[in-house]
């Protein structure tokens, strides 16, 4: 099986531990870009760790330590909250969150800490919902293709931008897909329906659906 991502060793081991054979290769690559925060919202929105990331290189990321945030899944909050920020709300997808803000918070103002390949979910629900905000794009998603040679039971998918990479050179054919979540997996529509979704949307949950799969299988 391929994951198309390097995978911790934990999670790595994992997989070997079930008698899994897997190739590691990262189909995307993140680039910290240099930028300045300049209008503000109220609010502070992210929806990846490699926003958090690059929001926290940002010297001046520490005096905004008094706003909200709200984040799109729990690895997310989790970043966050070891850096001392308040999370006001999170939600494992960009629908949830933006339902949250435009049911609860449709006074206040946003700013929404952003990735070159962002999904327009959350914008769209925003401006349609009347609410000022704002966008910065802080890091750069850039797709990094390569060729497997090796015939595949299974691919390891744990975003849109990684099925779009993979299929630039590669073919699905019968491989099972196993997904981050739905909107993951919603890349893969019209090209297999052989897809297992993640209960939650992490790499650790992915891994676990993989294994579990295979136990049950034989």
């Amino acid at each position: 099986m391929l994951s198309t991502k390097k995978l911790l060793p934990n999670h790595r081991q994992f997989l070997l531990n079930a008698g899994l054979a897997v190739v590691e290769a990262d189909f995307i690559t993140i680039y910290n870009t240099p930028f300045e925060i300049t209008t503000v919202g109220q609010n502070l929105i992210f929806t990846s760790q490699n926003a958090v990331k690059s929001f926290l290189l940002n010297r001046e990321a520490v005096e905004y330590k008094d706003h909200p945030v709200f984040c799109v899944g729990s690895k997310t909050k989790e970043a966050m909250e070891r850096a001392g920020y308040k999370v006001a709300a999170f939600a494992e997808y960009a629908e949830q969150l933006a339902e949250e803000i435009v049911t609860g918070h449709s006074r206040e103002s946003f700013t929404f800490f952003s990735g070159s390949m962002r999904r327009d979910t959350l914008p769209d629900a925003l401006t349609d919902a009347g609410i000022t905000w704002n966008e910065i794009e802080i890091y750069q998603t850039v797709l990094s293709p390569l060729k497997i040679n090796t015939p595949l039971d299974a691919v390891l998918f744990y975003s849109p931008s990684g099925v779009e990479s993979f299929l630039k050179e590669n073919r699905i054919g019968d491989a099972l897909c196993f997904c981050i979540g739905t909107t993951t997996a919603s890349a893969l529509e019209g090209i297999t329906e052989k897809i297992v979704l993640a209960n939650k949307p992490t790499v650790e949950n992915v891994v676990v659906q993989c294994v579990n799969y295979y136990k049950n299988y034989e």
